[in-house]
């Protein structure tokens, strides 16, 4: 395959430049999140502008917590459909589910807090009292 240099990139290249490892973009090939790259004639992978899009797409998903597998889910859907209007359902579910979690653990970031704080406020007079025994 013969490709101007300017328009790919390889996966050693992609891999450095987002911060992941060139096995981390194998996988995410491998179970389907991304499509298989173009290869030079020497069997060399690369990316085009477009793969690169998808691989900071997925990144960007994966550090809003959403899981592979919910990643995988989506794809799906697009690839059975090539319609945006049928992924959008889905992905608010995902949202709301993880919205609940982040809520879920903020309320328990908020108990153990009070409970720290009750800890820590009983350590005080704890002390005062040894103080004004001593």
């Amino acid at each position: 395959m013969k490709i101007k240099n300017d328009d790919v990139v390889q996966i050693g290249e992609l891999a450095e430049s987002l911060g992941v490892t060139t096995r981390t973009i194998r996988y995410y090939e491998e179970i389907g999140l991304m499509s298989p790259p173009d290869r030079l004639d020497g069997g060399m992978r690369v990316y085009t502008k477009n793969d690169v899009r998808r691989l900071k797409f997925i990144l960007k998903l994966k550090d809003l917590g959403i899981t592979l597998k919910e990643m995988q889910e989506l794809a799906d859907i697009y690839k059975a459909y090539k319609n945006p209007d049928k992924i959008m359902p889905k992905l608010l579910t995902i949202y709301d589910k993880h919205i609940n979690k982040i809520d879920e653990k903020i309320s328990n970031l908020s108990s153990l807090r009070q409970d720290i704080v009750k800890y820590r406020t009983q350590i005080q007079e704890l002390i005062a009292e040894q103080e004004q025994q001593s």
